[in-house]
Parts: C-alpha cells; structure tokens; sequence
C-alpha cells in the first residue's frame, strides 16, 4: 500500500510519527499551513513559520524517505486578528515557491466577515498562481459553512477541480459532490469522521474526486489513520487498486494541477534517487 496524505500538520508531529508513516506505506504528504494553538502575534511569526513549512519541513521528511509538500495562506482562525491580516500581502512571495502545491488552508472557522474577506482575497491569489486551493469548513454550522464556501468559490473564477473542501462528514458530502469540486475527508480517532463512516461514504459515492487524510495536528490524532482506512477498505471488499486511486492516486491527480509535485526522492519502498510515474516533477493537467 502505497499512501500520499493530502494534509497532515507534521509540525506538531515527531520524528517517530515519520517512521511509522514510512513503515504504514506513507511516501509522500501535504502539509497546510495552519493554526499553531498559540495565538501569532506579528507578521515575522507567519514568515518564519512558512520558512520551516518550505525548507526544514521538508528536509525532516525526506530524512525518512518521504516527500514533503506544503500549501501557504492565512488560516481562517487568525484572519480575524488585525495583527496577522499583513501577512496577506507577503503571500505571493511563498505562492511561487517549488514545493508549496496549493493555497490553504482557507475558508472558514467562525464565519465572520474578516474570514471572508481573507478567504475571498486568497481564492484570487490562488487563481493567479494557478494554484489549487484548500479549504477548510467550520466545526460549527458546518451546513451553511459549506453553502457559502462554495458560493464564493463560484464567485472567484476558480475551477471547481481546483478545489478541495476539506473535513466534510456526511451531512455536507453532497453538496461538495454537486459542485464539482474535491472532497476532503480528515480522518481522527474521536472527531470529525473514522474509517469505518468514510468506508460507508466510499462504497455510496465511488471514489471519484475523493481525498482522504489524517490531519492529525496537536490534539488527539493518528498519523495512520490513511493506512487504516486503507485497511478498512480492504476488509470491505475494495480492491488493491481502489486503495492506491484513493490514497495515491487520487492526491497525485489533484496536487499535480500545480505542477509542482516532488516525487523524485522516493519510490513505493522509500529508496533514495527513484522516481514516480517516470517523472522527477510530475505536472498534471490544469481543471
């Protein structure tokens, strides 16, 4: 089993998380830009911290055979804090960056006005970077959180197969499903959804546009939770090759949009120096 994670914060993770992902068939990841859990409290916060998602972040991972991959924004949580909103105009600087696959996490956390703003602004962003985006719905009214995502995600130009909306359950897959943009499901041990609700979604839906990740930040998380819902498919009666369209493929497809995948420094058993699908840099085609 091969497993691309499309968002895990490897952050707030240790150096024997990277080991057991290795072991559980983890070779390669997204990590989105995020809240810390202590509040920023200045722009040189943010730019520091997109400094390490770009370059210690990704030397730490490729030490256990894994290749790292960041997406770049203001997160919805601190777009309401007047001391961070600067950090909007320092974007683009990281937006071009090798590595950085999509802008995100965007969206909403409590649906107040400032988010909007934000999440409105770096939709623009992302369709002059042509970049994917990464959205993330609130934990509260998540119904009417998705409703106006995807409101203003038609109001940005952006193309629906740009768009991953991100910790759907299954009060909200439909409407995600109807729009034509990507599905994100965050996959934890007490919260959000388990392996055996995501099996269920799976076997309804199909696989199509479908990305499934661990997330697995500072609080109660698993950083194998995709190699357990791989397992749980199995059991289910997926095939091998179900399992490798939902955690390989699948994240392959959508990042690749970006153009900017770096798959070259590991391959399905984590050897330095080879390559997936023969490519040192794969480039999808753009939605």
């Amino acid at each position: 089993m091969r497993i691309f994670d499309p968002h895990i914060h490897m952050t707030s993770r240790t150096t024997t998380d990277y080991e057991q992902m290795h072991a559980a068939g983890v070779r390669a990841l997204v990590e989105p830009a995020f809240w810390l859990g202590q509040p920023r409290t200045n722009v040189g916060s943010f730019l520091d911290y997109f400094d390490s998602l770009v370059g210690w972040e990704r030397f730490r991972a490729a030490q256990f055979g894994i290749a790292h991959h960041c997406t770049i924004a203001l997160n919805p949580k601190e777009a309401n804090d007047p001391r961070c909103t600067e950090v909007l105009d320092w974007l683009p600087r990281y937006l071009a960056k090798d590595g950085v696959v999509a802008v995100g996490e965007v969206g909403f956390d409590s649906m107040t006005d400032a988010e909007e703003k934000a999440f409105a602004r770096q939709l623009e962003l992302a369709v002059e970077f042509e970049l994917p985006a990464m959205v993330h719905t609130p934990h509260r009214d998540k119904e009417a959180g998705t409703r106006r995502t995807l409101e203003l995600v038609e109001a940005s130009g952006l193309a629906p197969g740009m768009v991953v909306v991100d910790h759907l359950n299954e009060v909200t897959v439909e409407q995600v499903a109807d729009s034509g943009c990507w599905m994100g499901f965050s996959i934890y041990p007490d919260t959000k959804m388990d392996e055996h609700r995501m099996v269920a979604i799976l076997q309804e839906r199909g696989l199509e546009r479908v990305l499934v990740n661990s997330a697995a930040d500072w609080g109660r998380s698993d950083p194998l939770k995709t190699a357990k819902t791989g397992a749980a498919m199995l059991e289910a009666g997926f095939t091998d090759d179900d399992v490798d369209r939902v955690l390989w493929r699948n994240p392959v497809e959508f990042f690749g949009q970006s153009g900017r995948l770096l798959l070259e420094s590991v391959d399905s058993d984590g050897d330095a120096g080879a390559t997936f699908e023969g490519n040192s840099i794969l480039r999808g085609p753009r939605a």
